[in-house]
């Protein structure tokens, strides 16, 4: 049974955890550095699913599945990654003050030699906001772990977030619905 199974889930967000224990599934979490560069020429849904592998390929389980994930920001074509700092925190932000933009979140599940991945996409769309909104935003959600620079469950999603199509705990940073569906597929 799904709720039973043994999983390690390869992630240090904390929201990737959150999202896992409210499934109710079983779970460890175990870290490892994976260079997240991509070759150039892909398309959002294909750079979060190499990235995603490419995490997962640092793991070999036998007995456990292994679920990796990463999630990107695109807007206009471009993909918003971490910032680095508050001046490049102000500049996505700026981008994604008044715009529709897409959250792709790849998933990879591995179990011996098995190893399956997919995507979502979900689209969101922000009112326009202030320079003053999006510092008060940095300074007191230090958004500079979270891809496109914001966290849907914080401030940002809850004052800036207009509508999502789509899959709310996607743009968290793991498409629970969908990951449920192809985990009782994959065991």
């Amino acid at each position: 049974m799904l709720l039973n199974t043994p999983i390690i889930l390869a992630s240090k967000s904390p929201r990737r955890q959150e999202l896992l224990k409210l499934m109710g599934l079983n779970f460890k979490v175990e870290l490892k550095d994976v260079d997240e560069s991509y070759p150039e020429g892909l398309n959002p849904a294909e750079i979060s699913i190499y990235i995603s592998e490419k995490k997962a390929m640092a793991f070999k389980a036998e007995n456990e599945i292994v679920i990796t994930a990463d999630t990107i920001v695109a807007v206009d074509g471009e993909i918003l990654g971490k910032p680095t700092d508050k001046l490049h925190a102000q500049q996505m932000l700026s981008k994604l003050s008044g715009s529709i933009h897409e959250v792709y979140t790849g998933v990879t599940l591995v179990k011996g030699n098995k190893f399956y991945s997919f995507y979502d996409v979900t689209e969101v769309i922000c009112r326009v906001v202030n320079s003053e909104e999006i510092d008060f935003y940095i300074d007191n959600f230090k958004p500079y772990d979270k891809a496109g620079s914001y966290g849907v469950q914080d401030w940002w999603g809850n004052v800036v977030v207009e509508k999502i199509n789509g899959s709310y705990t996607n743009v968290m940073g793991l498409p629970t619905e969908k990951l449920y569906k192809e985990l009782q597929k994959f065991i």
